[in-house]
C-alpha cells in the first residue's frame, strides 16, 4: 500500500512514518524542507518529496496516486502567544493544506481509497464534566470552530469515494517533545503541580497508541467518520500533576491560578484551562488494543 504523509516532520509525522517503513508500507514524506526533514526521517522506507499547499507540484501526483493520504500538516497550536496574526497561521496551515490534499485528489481522478485527517479534542470546547463521545457538537471557542471547520474540508473528500477518517487526538505524551516535555519543566525544578484548579479532565494519549490508532485506521475499513484519539482512562488535571510528580520523584505542591496563566501564555490559557472528559468510544466499539491505557504507565514509558 502507498501512503502519503502530511505533515512528516512532526512529533507524530516521524513516529507515523517509522512504524509504516517498519511495516512495509511504501510511504513518501510530503515535507517543506527536504534537507532538514532527512535528518529526522528514516533514510530507508520513506521518500522525500517537497509540498507547498499553495503552489502546484510533483506533489499533487503523489496524493493523487496514494492508496491512503495522512494529513498531519498545521501550525503547532502551542507553539505561540495567540496573537491574531498567530491564530491565522494556525488557522490557514490546516484549512489550507487540506484544502490542496482534496483538491488534488480530485484532479487527478482518485476514487476509493482513504484519508486520515488530524483534528483535535479541542473541537468539543470547554465542557465541564460532561461524557464527551465522538457524537457531540463541536464548541464555539476558537479551537471548537477551527476544528470543525478543519473536518468539514476534509469530509469534502467522501464526494470522491474517498473513506475519510477524522482524528481527534488528545494531549500526547512522547519523550520527544510536545506538552509533556513543557510540563515537567517546573517539576524538575520542584515548583510543579496541576493548572488552575485542577478539576479540568485532561484527555491524554501514549504516542505509541496515537501511531498505533492511525494505523488501525488505515487498515480497518470499518472506521470512519470522527475517532477520539485518547486513552479510555482521562483523568483530572491535579491528578495528571500528581502522576506526573511521583514518576519524576517529585512534589506537586504548586499550583498555576488561573489569572497568572492567562497573564503568562494569554488567551491559550484556555486551551489549557479548558476540561474535556473525551472517551474513545469508537475505538472501543470498534475493537482496537491500547498499549497504554492507565496514566502511570504511560508516563514511566515516556520519562522512566
Amino acid at each position: 500500500m502507498n501512503v502519503a504523509v502530511a505533515g512528516a516532520t512532526g512529533l507524530i509525522g516521524q513516529a507515523l512514518c517509522r512504524a509504516l517503513a517498519e511495516q512495509g508500507y511504501s510511504v513518501t514524506a510530503l515535507v517543506r524542507n527536504s534537507a532538514r526533514a532527512a535528518r529526522v526521517l528514516p533514510s530507508v522506507g520513506v521518500t522525500l518529496v517537497e509540498w507547498d499547499p499553495w503552489t502546484a507540484g510533483p506533489w499533487e501526483a503523489v496524493v493523487g496516486q496514494a492508496d491512503a493520504v495522512v494529513n498531519l500538516s498545521g501550525e503547532p497550536i502551542a507553539g505561540h502567544r495567540w496573537s491574531p496574526d498567530y491564530k491565522q497561521r494556525v488557522r490557514s496551515s490546516r484549512l489550507d493544506s487540506t484544502r490542496a490534499i482534496v483538491r488534488a485528489r480530485s484532479d487527478s481522478g482518485a476514487a476509493g481509497g482513504v484519508l486520515i485527517n488530524a483534528s483535535a479534542v479541542g473541537y468539543y470546547g470547554d465542557r465541564g464534566d460532561t461524557v464527551l463521545t465522538e457524537d457531540e457538537p463541536p464548541g464555539q471557542d476558537f479551537l471548537g470552530q477551527l476544528c470543525a471547520h478543519w473536518e468539514r474540508e476534509a469530509v469534502a473528500c467522501r464526494s470522491m469515494g474517498t473513506r475519510v477518517v477524522l482524528l481527534r487526538t488528545g494531549m500526547v505524551l512522547s519523550r520527544d517533545g510536545g506538552a509533556l516535555e513543557k510540563l515537567s519543566r517546573p517539576f524538575r525544578w520542584f515548583v510543579g503541580g496541576p493548572l488552575g484548579r485542577g478539576r479540568q479532565w485532561v484527555p491524554w494519549i501514549h504516542i505509541a497508541d496515537v501511531v498505533g490508532m492511525a494505523l488501525w485506521a488505515i487498515e480497518t475499513p470499518e472506521v470512519a467518520g470522527p475517532v477520539n484519539v485518547c486513552s479510555p482512562n482521562p483523568v483530572r488535571m491535579r491528578d495528571f500533576a500528581t502522576a506526573l510528580g511521583i514518576v519524576l520523584k517529585r512534589p506537586a505542591l504548586f499550583t498555576v491560578p488561573a489569572v497568572v496563566l492567562r497573564l503568562i501564555v494569554g488567551e491559550m490559557a484556555d486551551m489549557l484551562l479548558s476540561s474535556q472528559r473525551v472517551i474513545p468510544k469508537a475505538a472501543l466499539d470498534g475493537g482496537y488494543e491500547w498499549r497504554y491505557r492507565l496514566l502511570e504507565p504511560a508516563l514511566h514509558s515516556t520519562i522512566g
